[in-house]
């Protein structure tokens, strides 16, 4: 496995910042991407929280994201479609975009999750994650993994 996933914002079980939490600013972080495997025709990006009281909880859906794009820069806008012309679903909070962490308590994991697929469907804009999970069972290639962490104040 070849699929790297890192962050300028946040070290693999790093700390996340306040800035990117939904009280501090939900500032989308910095990511980027190597060893993106031969035959991949678009990459799909969930983030997530699997220890919400509710169950998992999404906080960013990115998908149709061109294999020769290897990075999302910082603070991407809550656009259906972004400049990539990668385009956006539906977070937990009922958004388009990136919605930062906001734990009701404690210390909690946010899984960044990569995956390298080898269809390109066109997807509408403002998918759910379950409707996204449909679509991309049995064609992914590769995926990658980063975990940060948020505490609530």
């Amino acid at each position: 496995m070849s699929l790297q996933l890192t962050s300028a914002a946040f070290a693999h079980e790093g700390t996340i910042a306040e800035q990117y939490s939904k009280q501090g600013g939900n500032v989308s972080p910095q990511l980027s991407w190597t060893g993106v495997p031969e035959g991949t025709s678009s990459l799909v990006l969930i983030a997530e929280d699997p220890d919400a009281p509710s169950g998992t909880f999404v906080h960013w859906l990115v998908y149709g994201i061109p294999p020769d794009v290897h990075s999302l820069d910082e603070r991407q806008p809550q656009n259906p479609v972004l400049a990539n012309s990668a385009r956006q679903g539906l977070n937990g909070y009922g958004e388009i975009g990136y919605g930062g962490p906001k734990p009701p308590g404690g210390t909690h994991p946010y899984y960044f999750r990569l995956f390298a697929l080898d269809t390109d469907s066109d997807l509408p804009i403002e998918l759910t994650r379950d409707e996204l999970e449909g679509v991309i069972q049995g064609h992914i290639i590769e995926q990658a993994e980063l975990m940060g962490r948020f505490s609530a104040s």
